[in-house]
């Protein structure tokens, strides 16, 4: 069955309480009892506002992080409606929300040997162009794997995108595996942006997709990607198929 992700408490700063609820089964978190969160209501829905303060990188210092599961399937579709405020600074690029699987949260560098699990994300880059940040056992570099949207696309500011991210897990040690992305802005048709086959994720049965990646800062892995000035973006309508 999809799973949904519903933001129950009222406006305002967003408790470890309140995340515990919307987000059940997480084992840990960034950013949510250091107060970078926040409910806000706007144009009919109730959002999730992240703070990227100054100077910050990484989940640690702005925006946050946390895996939250859910039934383990060979193919799932993340969706989510995306708003990063007017006057956002992209500056080099930061990480988005995306799926993942396995025993361990493959992320920041980790090796991906098809045993222990797998990522994929979508980063924002410089002037809000974006791409899928994948971890998979091909990957040409300890850092992921970077598949670009095309050249004309840009990510909005000031006003909602909607993201679809469909996964499909390879069968073991089989290049079968897959990413599609498409995004819709208001009033448009939507648009598949990425489509990438033949991707190995396992080479072990033990493990599908089976959890919700939240993810979002600024980074890379020193300063020079961090915004030059407090920033925000905003996320709705979590839906997991």
């Amino acid at each position: 069955p999809p799973v949904s992700v519903t933001f129950y408490g009222e406006p305002g700063r967003y408790t470890v309480e309140q995340w515990k609820q919307d987000w059940p089964g997480c084992s840990f978190q960034d950013g949510v009892n250091d107060g970078r969160f926040e409910l806000v209501e706007s144009a009919g829905r109730r959002w999730l506002r992240a703070a990227y303060p100054k100077g910050a990188i990484g989940p640690d210092q702005g925006g946050g992080g946390w895996r939250m599961p859910f039934a383990s399937r060979e193919e799932a579709e993340l969706r989510y409606t995306l708003q990063f405020e007017n006057g956002f600074d992209f500056n080099k690029g930061g990480k988005l929300p995306g799926l993942c699987g396995g025993p361990k949260t493959i992320t920041g560098g980790d090796a991906v040997d098809g045993k222990q699990g797998f990522s994929v994300r979508l980063m924002w880059r410089k002037e809000g162009r974006c791409q899928a940040y994948v971890y998979h056992m091909d990957q040409p570099s300890k850092y992921g794997d970077e598949f670009d949207f095309p050249e004309t696309f840009r990510l909005p500011v000031g006003q909602p995108v909607m993201i679809r991210l469909q996964v499909r897990i390879n069968q073991p040690s089989e290049k079968d595996g897959s990413i599609r992305i498409w995004t819709t802005l208001p009033g448009g048709a939507e648009q598949l942006q990425l489509e990438k086959t033949g991707l190995r994720f396992r080479q072990v049965p033990d493990y599908a997709i089976d959890s919700l990646l939240f993810n979002t800062f600024h980074g890379g892995g020193d300063k020079s990607w961090a915004p030059a000035r407090d920033v925000s973006a905003s996320f709705a309508d979590f839906e997991v198929r």
